[in-house]
């Protein structure tokens, strides 16, 4: 596996970008910033909120105080989780959210380099120790997919696949039904939401694979949840969840 977590996977985009869009900060629109750098300039990237301990072990949710000890919250207290652990880098707020929004809905792919660096430094030393045997991507529906044009899950989980050197399989779960969105609904209601929505295709079995689930943003957990008891029931030994940015 390639260790050079503090570099981020390379790709076209931080090479080819610099020659499209001109070298300033897509944030404050007025500090100098590289195509490599995903158009953010080091005085914006302050406004990233880190996510540090204490936080719950499973579905990495932080606390304040000091907390020493392992533990899981009280929201994964009362909901059986299919997943091992949740991890993400930083908080979904502020600067994150508008980047991660933007690169969704509008398209702003020169912000994938930025969002693939948060990614790979926090999940790359973690995985590398726990011998993952493929990376899988939460899909979108091919309607949805149609629409955006591009599942971001997937962009990222190549970009970690590549800096693993693991495998990237984007055929093993497939979203067979259509949801309206989860923005505006509860905790339960989101549960409710995913229920049969995910699958995997008939025939495919998982024995003792350790996969790594991937998507752009955790909130209550109700998407790679239903995913992760997918992947379970096709026998994968252990789901875990990584994504760049975490909603508290």
């Amino acid at each position: 596996m390639n260790t050079t977590w503090a570099a981020p996977a390379r790709n076209w985009l931080n090479t080819g970008l610099g020659f499209f869009y001109p070298e300033t900060c897509q944030i404050c629109k007025e500090k100098p910033s590289t195509a490599v750098e995903g158009f953010i300039c080091g005085e914006c990237r302050k406004e990233v909120r880190y996510l540090q301990k204490p936080f719950c072990h499973r579905c990495g949710l932080p606390f304040e105080g000091e907390i020493s000890t392992v533990f899981a919250c009280a929201n994964c207290s009362d909901v059986e989780l299919h997943f091992s652990y949740a991890r993400a880098p930083v908080v979904f707020s502020g600067l994150m959210l508008e980047v991660i929004h933007r690169y969704k809905y509008q398209q702003a792919l020169w912000f994938e380099p930025f969002l693939t660096q948060l990614l790979v430094r926090s999940a790359g030393p973690v995985l590398s120790g726990e011998k993952p045997d493929m990376v899988v991507p939460v899909p979108l529906h091919p309607v949805k997919e149609r629409e955006r044009e591009f599942n971001q899950a997937g962009r990222l989980a190549g970009h970690l696949a590549a800096a693993l050197g693991v495998p990237l399989n984007t055929k093993v779960l497939r979203r067979v039904s259509f949801t309206i969105t989860q923005t505006a609904l509860s905790r339960k209601d989101r549960a409710a939401n995913m229920r049969g929505v995910f699958g995997v295709p008939k025939g495919v079995r998982l024995d003792g694979r350790r996969i790594v689930l991937v998507d752009d943003v955790l909130t209550t957990g109700a998407t790679t949840n239903a995913c992760a008891k997918v992947l379970r029931a096709a026998g994968a030994a252990e789901v875990c969840v990584w994504t760049v940015a975490r909603g508290i």
